[in-house]
């Protein structure tokens, strides 16, 4: 397993090389400058920060759409954008645990640390399902006791995690306060909007019968009426045994499930094998921003509800 594929620790190599990183660049936060800078985990994130921001914010995200937000290797140039942030804003619910704790302790920016003001959770206030509180047992896999944290695939807790980062922004900008409170509004507005939409096109969702790679559509399930029945991963990050494998096929035949949901960061080869000896379709659904040519948002949710819909009529 190379460093990328650690979620738990780091190698000294990874460490060394972000101290020496820090070392080298200056402490950020010390020029004057028009915008805030934001900088994210995730492009989902991003996406929203920019929404709200507007032209007062600058956001970028570490991970991009099309990499498992579980495993990201901690790479020094990470750095530079960590040290001149006024403002990180993380996924939570253990997702990045095993990256953002070295990049966060090495950025020399104290300012984006746990309990300071430029640092944001964006689960905190969200709806999280699947909370256990239960102690963590690796054997079990790439569990998540604090709740699933695929919670940005419900649009209401992209709107709950929109007012996070207005509310941040305003305390570190106030005279933009008002800017980010348009804003605000003006995404409420749009995806208020969208959602109706969504529902008049997400009735042959209702009670559709998927099963998918990973535990990533727990959210969007809920929200949109399918029926996660099982999943490709026996637990979240093992890979499926053949006697797994032989149980999906069943249960997939046995229950007439339709669709595969698999995201694009996965080898294809065993949802296809599965497909091939159950009869059901594999679609690949984005599950961030950034991948499959999402550009926001309010387009992710776009392209998977007339994605799955289109997938359902045909099943």
């Amino acid at each position: 397993m190379n460093d990328a594929m650690r979620p738990f620790g780091r190698t000294p190599r990874t460490a060394a090389a972000l101290a020496a990183a820090a070392a080298l660049a200056p402490l950020g936060g010390a020029e004057a400058r028009a915008t805030v800078r934001v900088v994210t985990t995730t492009e989902d994130l991003a996406s929203i920060a920019r929404e709200v921001g507007g032209h007062r914010v600058d956001a970028q995200a570490i991970a991009k759409g099309t990499m498992d937000p579980h495993f990201v290797e901690a790479k020094p140039s990470y750095l530079l954008k960590l040290k001149k942030a006024d403002l990180f804003v993380q996924v939570g619910l253990e997702l990045e645990v095993g990256w953002v704790p070295p990049l966060l302790s090495n950025a020399r920016n104290p300012g984006i640390l746990p309990g300071r003001p430029g640092y944001l959770d964006a689960s905190e206030g969200c709806r999280i399902l699947e909370r256990s509180g239960a102690p963590v047992d690796r054997s079990a896999g790439d569990v998540h006791p604090l709740g699933n944290p695929h919670y940005w695939l419900d649009p209401g807790n992209g709107l709950k995690i929109a007012e996070a980062i207005a509310s941040r922004l305003k305390a570190l900008d106030p005279e933009g306060a008002s800017a980010y409170e348009a804003n605000l509004q003006g995404f409420r507005e749009r995806l208020k909007k969208a959602e109706e939409g969504w529902e008049a096109r997400a009735g042959a969702l209702k009670g559709l019968k998927v099963v998918t790679y990973h535990r990533s559509w727990s959210n969007f399930a809920d929200r949109f009426g399918l029926q996660v029945v099982d999943f490709v991963e026996p637990r979240p990050g093992i890979p499926p045994s053949p006697a797994h494998l032989k149980f999906l096929v069943d249960r997939i035949r046995a229950e007439r499930v339709p669709l595969i949901l698999v995201e694009p960061y996965f080898d294809l080869k065993i949802p296809e094998l599965v497909a091939r000896r159950s009869g059901a379709a594999v679609v690949a659904a984005p599950p961030s921003v950034g991948s499959a040519g999402v550009r926001d948002y309010l387009g992710l949710l776009e392209r998977l509800i007339d994605l799955l819909a289109e997938a359902a009529g045909k099943g």
